[in-house]
């Protein structure tokens, strides 16, 4: 049986992903706009925070990059593009198993 680490990414896959800063910047930029005629209600976006999200695409060829639909902790999600498994910011990985 293969381990979450050997395991390809597929659509439809639960991740969890690393905010970085470019992300904080963005959500937070998002968060000053209309959001489909309501207002953005959320907790506030950090450095680091580890969110869950789905995965929405993968690249044939790219290894481990994706693209995600990253929920935050309210009422929007965040589209991270092409991005790769890993430990650091920006970066996804799979949950621990419990």
């Amino acid at each position: 049986m293969s381990t979450p680490t050997e395991t390809a990414p597929t659509i439809g896959r639960i991740v969890h992903y690393k905010l970085s800063g470019h992300d904080v910047s963005m959500i937070n930029l998002e968060s000053m706009q209309s959001f489909g005629g309501q207002g953005v209600i959320r907790s506030p976006a950090k450095l680091g925070d580890v969110l869950p999200a789905i995965i929405t695409r993968t690249y044939e060829g790219s290894g481990t990059a994706v693209n995600l639909q990253v929920f935050l902790d309210g009422n929007h999600s965040y589209w991270a593009t092409s991005r790769s498994q890993g430990t650091d910011h920006g970066q996804w990985s799979w949950p621990p198993r419990a």
